[in-house]
This record gives C-alpha cells, structure tokens and sequence, in this order.
C-alpha cells in the first residue's frame, strides 16, 4: 500500500490469505468488497489542499490578535488575486 502500487494490491491479498489469520482474512473480504474505492484511494493525493490550508494557518497565525477578520478576509483575497496575475 505506501508504494502506491494498485496492480500490486491483489497479490499481496493472496500471499495474505496464506498466512491464515482470521483478522487479516475478515480485513480482506471487507477490501474485496469495495476492491474499486481501496484501488483509487492508493492513487489520492490531498497535496494541493493541504497546501492551500497550510498558507490559511500562516496567514492567520501571523495576523493573531492584531485584526479582524474582515482584515484576515481581505488579505487571503489579496494573497488569491496575486496568484492569479
């Protein structure tokens, strides 16, 4: 799973069904379930997100306890129009 390798997913539930352990069997009967979701989640990447609220929290704890936050609001605008141009 953290090799981000999907086509890889079904031989590792094979080689673990081998080890005949009843937790990881009933774990992989609930992956095969929704074998389609578990396969697009290992591709997700939340970077750009997190990027985005990483820069909110600078701003904001830059700013703390000096302004409002129609400030805080007006600058993050600021910050996106910047971008933009």
């Amino acid at each position: 799973m953290f090799s981000k390798k999907c086509n890889e997913l079904e031989q590792w539930m094979r080689k673990a069904k081998e080890l005949d352990i009843s937790e990881i069997d009933f774990y992989i009967s609930v992956l095969k379930n929704d074998i389609d979701a578990v396969k697009n989640s290992i591709n997700y990447n939340n970077g750009l997100a997190e990027g985005s609220v990483n820069k909110l929290k600078l701003v904001k704890r830059v700013m703390y306890g000096r302004n409002s936050f129609h400030l805080l609001k007006a600058k993050l605008l600021r910050i996106k129009l910047m971008k933009i141009n």
